[in-house]
């Protein structure tokens, strides 16, 4: 699990990165990104977000998020995301792709 402070917890957090306006997408997730980081000591808060479109049930959904949530945690404990490392806030938002 992330810590507490990797974490987006607030509404304004998440409208904010999505004002940022900075999109990348594939088959899987849509990855918005938040203003850059001046201080590099500030980690990145990241945020999952499934949405009832990709499936009714809420133990699919919350599938999906624990396990890009445990991906997220893994690529950053081995040192692979080091351009993440220059964004404020980051959101994940599943496509129906993430299903399977």
């Amino acid at each position: 699990m992330l810590k507490k402070n990797q974490r987006l917890t607030s509404h304004s957090a998440f409208v904010a990165t999505y004002r940022q306006k900075r999109v990348v997408s594939d088959e899987i997730f849509v990855l918005y990104g938040g203003k850059n980081n001046e201080e590099q000591n500030y980690p990145t808060r990241v945020g999952f977000v499934v949405s009832k479109k990709i499936h009714k049930r809420a133990t699919k959904r919350n599938r999906i998020k624990r396990l890009a949530r445990e991906s997220y945690r893994n690529l950053l404990k081995n040192g692979q995301i080091p351009q993440a490392q220059g964004f404020t806030s980051l959101i994940f938002l599943a496509n129906e792709g993430a299903l399977d």
